[in-house]
């Protein structure tokens, strides 16, 4: 599992820019989503510096099981020669000089767990790096199906307009030849104030979702986007077994990743305590030169005693501790992230069955509605409300499908934030 999501990780993680020449191709970004992906990946904030701070931690690792630096000490010895000259520090006019260097050694193994740890922690930072990218992608993704939804809604919105403007006539031809009532035009032309008014609040909600979009993408809120051309389409129902994305899943979540990483450096955090029952070494070498020789060596072993037990028998059920934790958190996670994917899964099915029952039954069925209501109502057989019954019923279906189309988007990008790559 681990080579897997490393494999991921590091490559989410180590992202080139992307060339100027790309991006300078696309006047406006947004007509495709991976633009608008790319765009994001080179220029998000958020995301950039999530991939600095894991470059950081992987910086970490190789200091961690560095020998500490050596330590040089000299001591000049008799600096006045028993008194029959002045001070002085210069070698060869003192007594002795005595030169010592000495080097502190940790015990055996101590070095290689510190290096063990740091590398669990460099990919715990790019567990979450990954993480911070797939959750960038997902609103991307999200907000893009968003706009594309704003769009079919406006152009909805203005077609059933252009209807009411179509009914108004005919409501006035008829009532101008004594057909019907004059309040059959009046609520035509409050239709058509309504759908003015719903235009309105599209446009509004399309340009906070454009600001939205353009913040993820470090451009001006109301720079401007180009119109969404498609929306992706639904994976089909074989790749959305729940057993293999379940496993994929546990495979290859970043967040499952980061916790594994962290129990496998509170195992070594563990382990390291249990060293540190054994002692530390410092060995240096002295050197002591009298007048311009250098006839006398010295050789020192310092240990360290590791005397205070009890200290360390609660660093080590610290140590105990926090291990458990570790594997807790990544059961809850693990429970967290698979509930998600359920969920999810049983939404995309959802919508994707709503948007088949709009297609094929719903919208038929409500045309065919209409058009008998139309007829009926030129006829004088039907009156006014009933038609805009039938209209209003070829509006839901449309808005309908048009919105299981964004459920269905928006839930796919969530399940593949859940797997850490796309379907």
């Amino acid at each position: 599992m681990q080579h897997v999501l490393r494999a991921g990780a590091i490559a989410a993680v180590l992202v080139m820019a992307v060339p100027a020449g790309v991006l300078a191709g696309e006047a406006l970004p947004g007509a495709s989503l991976q633009t608008l992906l790319e765009l994001a990946q080179a220029s998000n904030p958020e995301y950039t510096s999530m991939r600095f701070e894991a470059q950081a931690a992987a910086e970490r690792v190789k200091p961690a099981g560095a020998l500490m630096d050596p330590k040089f000490r000299i001591e000049w010895m008799d600096i006045t020669k028993m008194g029959e000259q002045n001070p002085t520090l210069w070698p060869s006019d003192v007594g002795s000089t005595k030169y010592t260097l000495m080097q502190d050694i940790p015990w055996f193994g101590k070095r290689d767990l510190k290096r063990d740890i740091a590398h669990f922690d460099a990919e715990g930072s790019q567990g979450k790096a990954l993480g911070a990218w797939l959750e960038l992608a997902a609103r991307v993704k999200t907000l893009q199906a968003q706009r594309y939804y704003l769009r079919g809604n406006k152009e909805l919105t203005q077609e059933i307009l252009d209807l009411m403007a179509r009914l108004e006539q005919v409501a006035q031809s008829r009532y101008a030849g004594g057909l019907a009532a004059q309040q059959d035009v009046i609520r035509a032309q409050v239709e058509q104030t309504n759908m003015r008014n719903e235009l309105v609040m599209i446009e509004s909600e399309s340009l906070q979702v454009d600001a939205r979009l353009n913040a993820l993408l470090a451009r001006p809120a109301m720079a401007a986007l180009a119109a969404p051309e498609s929306l992706r389409p639904l994976p089909a129902q074989a790749l959305l077994d729940a057993a293999k994305l379940e496993e994929r899943v546990r495979n290859r979540n970043p967040q499952l990743f980061v916790e594994e990483a962290r129990i496998q450096a509170a195992q070594k955090s563990r382990d390291l305590t249990y060293k540190n029952r054994y002692p530390d070494f410092t060995l240096s070498i002295s050197p002591t030169q009298t007048q311009t020789n250098v006839k006398e060596w010295g050789l020192m072993l310092e240990v360290n005693i590791p005397l205070q037990q009890s200290s360390r028998r609660a660093m080590e059920r610290e140590a105990e501790a926090m291990l458990s934790a570790a594997r807790a958190r990544k059961e809850a996670a693990a429970n967290q992230v698979l509930a998600e994917l359920a969920q999810n899964l049983a939404a995309i099915e959802a919508a994707r069955r709503t948007e088949l029952l709009a297609s094929s039954s719903l919208l038929p069925q409500a045309d065919l509605t209409f058009s008998s209501a139309m007829a009926s109502y030129e006829n004088g057989k039907l009156d006014f409300a009933t038609l805009l019954d039938a209209q209003r019923q070829i509006r839901q279906a449309k808005q309908s499908r048009i919105k299981a189309q964004f459920e269905g988007q928006m839930r796919l990008a969530e399940i593949e934030k859940l797997l850490g790559e796309d379907l």
